[in-house]
This record gives C-alpha cells, sequence and structure tokens, in this order.
C-alpha cells in the first residue's frame, strides 16, 4: 500500500464552487421566523382604522356657498347677511326649492368655531337636508 502526502499530479485546480448549503439553511430559518413573528406584531392592538376618501366636488351652479370670515362676518356668497336670521329667512326660501340645492359653507381657518356653528343651526332651523363644508386639501408629500 502507498500513500501519497502531497498532492498528486492533475489535482492543482483550485475548487472555484461556493457551497450554498449552509445560506440557503440560514434563509429558510429567518423566513420561518418572520413568518410566525410578523402575524403577532401587526396585531397585537386590535383598533378600527379610520378610513379616508378623496371625493371630488364639483361646484353647481344652483349650489348656494355661504362664507364665514375671520371675524365671523357671514357671507350670502359675496353679500354681508346681516344677522343669522336674515340668513334664516334666505334659507327657508332655498329649502322650499325642488330638488332642495345643497349649501356649502367655506369657514375660515381662523374663524371661531361658534360662528359656523350658527351657520350649521340657521341650516337646520331652515330645513336644509344637504350642507357640506368646503376645504383645502393638504399640502402635497406633508
Amino acid at each position: 500500500m502507498a500513500m501519497t502526502a502531497g498532492p498528486s499530479q492533475g489535482d492543482d485546480d483550485i475548487i472555484s464552487a461556493i457551497n450554498t448549503t449552509p445560506l440557503v439553511d440560514v434563509m429558510l430559518v429567518l423566513l420561518i421566523i418572520f413568518l410566525i413573528a410578523i402575524p403577532v406584531v401587526t396585531t397585537s392592538i386590535p383598533v378600527t382604522l379610520p378610513k379616508e376618501r378623496v371625493e371630488v366636488r364639483a361646484s353647481k351652479p344652483d349650489n348656494i356657498i355661504i362664507s364665514v370670515d375671520q371675524k365671523g362676518g357671514i357671507f350670502w356668497y359675496d353679500t354681508p347677511v346681516k344677522d343669522v336670521n336674515a340668513l334664516v329667512v334666505k334659507l327657508k326660501a332655498v329649502s322650499a326649492m325642488s330638488p332642495q340645492p345643497e349649501v356649502q359653507i367655506r369657514g375660515d381657518l381662523n374663524a371661531m368655531y361658534e360662528s359656523v356653528g350658527k351657520v350649521l343651526a340657521a341650516c337646520q332651523r331652515a330645513g336644509i337636508t344637504k350642507v357640506a363644508f368646503i376645504t383645502e386639501p393638504p399640502a402635497l408629500g406633508g
């Protein structure tokens, strides 16, 4: 029996293949861990998430636009309204129309809530069934 201690002739080639078996084993273990851990993390606290819907609304010519400025002044389109009682009288005439037009309220960002609330109360007293708020969408990216 002969034994060789050194490389034999022809075995001088370098093995350039990478053994991927340990890599695959590690990746499968990580995959199993993530598949088990992710459902636990995402549903740990039950909450009802809000559903936001962006609706583009076109202003029709028969819509009534009431504006409330920063000082609490009420405007029917561009005409100032003397007080809430005068607004109720105008809105009662609108509520008698068939079909009833929509009342759109434009409230200034810095207006007191009370001023906009008075307009809503006037709409309710006059029997208006369709009331909407005109707002600006938030800035893109923030």
